[in-house]
């Protein structure tokens, strides 16, 4: 990156500011104003931070994958738009390999999700010059048009909640950073975020409209191609809350408690289903391969522990079989929420993660003892909301954190899991009185 990069940045983002200053005139709302333009600017200083992280101190997929052969495809283009152009649309399986800048990445094309990056870098470059700097801004504004969109249904349902809610989704660390360039992140967190909210448009708010369904088609089928196991993982919770939140409409108290049962277990069989249909997709996260998946997981940890220094072991004895895996799970969702450790990190990619770790472990202890046990969880079955955020959260963390051994992938494996997770923990914390007097007021007369 040189001087021109940085010149060409300077223009671009006054650009992006003017669309996004015309969108902010429109919210009526100061608060949603005011935070609005703070992410704008967060996420404008994050592709910077994620640009000179992985050119100038930890290279990656982003610099050595997705950005060189977008670049190169974008090139081919150029030259033969022609003979070229129906490159982006060809199946990552079926690509040349003698079309490609480095031979060695067609293994990475046999992924759909890989070549999908690929693409929309290609595409991206034509708009920035093929310049690494302005392609990270595009993708680190496109994923927070998602992330609004996922602040903004919270907002929606907890206004009073505002800090908090901008604290979990648009301020947090690991969050912004890794959701700041060309990597498959941004993609899934805009996506997720545009999901919720027009399906929550459609079935909340019954706001039948052909954009809220376009936009909910083409979020679930992009997820599906780049990580099928988000939606897996998310879809079947977050429907059920959308449905049990109309279900409150009804008077009687006997259907609504009826109702809900006979949901609770067609969602339970409904995750099962769609994990076997999807099975193939899911890879290495198919429930019939999970406990393949962790005992081979295990054995490279054991082979790489000495090379890799962001390895990890949950620390539990696995065998392969079902039992294990079932005890292996509390250390599969502390890997995922509390891990790395501060002694863990031997990397400055890991260090913003555990710091971030120790206030997810810290607030999880505070609300757990503040409210009490049988309040806690209480909660989680009582509130619609705080059981979607915080099963579809544990779900997500219990299939990553077994499967993903390695710190430095486990960081940016975990954030669509993280917000929802810390959401939970908060609306808990709203259930517990704040003073003497709120205590009294929810005493009943005698």
């Amino acid at each position: 990156m040189g001087l021109i990069d940085f010149i060409l940045f300077l223009l671009y983002v006054i650009v992006f500011h003017l669309f996004f200053s015309a969108r902010r005139k429109r919210m009526s709302d100061p608060i949603l104003r005011k935070y609005h333009n703070q992410g704008f600017w967060i996420r404008v200083f994050s592709s910077v931070a994620f640009s000179i992280f992985f050119v100038y101190l930890t290279p990656g997929d982003s610099t050595s994958l997705y950005y060189p052969e977008g670049y190169h495809l974008y090139r081919l283009i150029l030259n033969h738009p022609i003979n070229n152009f129906h490159l982006l649309f060809t199946p990552g399986i079926n690509y040349d390999e003698n079309l490609l800048f480095n031979p060695d990445n067609i293994s990475s094309f046999k992924l759909e999700s890989n070549f999908l990056v690929t693409r929309i870098v290609a595409v991206f470059c034509f708009f920035t010059f093929g310049r690494y700097l302005l392609i990270n801004l595009f993708f680190s504004l496109i994923a927070y048009t998602g992330i609004w969109r996922l602040y903004k249904f919270f907002y929606e349902h907890y206004p009073h909640l505002h800090k908090k809610l901008a604290i979990t989704i648009i301020y947090l660390p690991t969050l912004v950073f890794w959701s700041s360039g060309v990597l498959k992140d941004p993609i899934c967190i805009c996506m997720l975020g545009w999901l919720t909210y027009a399906l929550y448009n459609l079935v909340e708010k019954r706001v039948f409209s052909l954009k809220n369904i376009a936009i909910t088609i083409v979020a679930a089928f992009t997820l599906y191609v780049v990580k099928v196991y988000i939606i897996v993982c998310y879809l079947p919770f977050f429907l059920l809350y959308l449905i049990l939140s109309n279900i409150k409409l009804l008077q009687s108290k006997i259907l609504k408690w009826g109702i809900g049962i006979i949901i609770l277990t067609v969602s339970v069989f409904g995750i099962f289903e769609l994990a076997d249909i999807l099975k193939d997709e899911l890879g290495f996260f198919a429930l019939d391969k999970i406990t393949e998946s962790v005992k081979t997981q295990q054995a490279n940890f054991i082979n790489m522990a000495d090379a890799a220094e962001s390895s990890f072991s949950l620390g539990v004895e696995y065998d392969g079989s079902a039992t294990s895996l079932l005890k292996m799970t509390p250390a599969a969702v502390v890997a995922t929420f509390f891990r790395p450790f501060l002694w863990e990190s031997k990397k400055l990619s890991t260090l913003l993660s555990s710091l971030e770790s120790v206030a997810f472990m810290l607030l999880t202890l505070f609300v757990f003892f503040k409210a009490g046990p049988l309040k806690f969880f209480k909660t989680l079955f009582t509130d619609n909301m705080v059981f979607f955020c915080f099963f579809y959260s544990v779900t997500f963390a219990i299939f990553v954190g077994a499967t993903t051994l390695n710190f430095g992938t486990l960081v940016r494996y975990k954030i669509p899991c993280l917000p929802f997770y810390a959401i939970a923990l908060f609306l808990i914390l709203e259930t517990v009185p704040k003073n003497k007097k709120e205590t009294e007021n929810k005493l009943p007369a005698l």
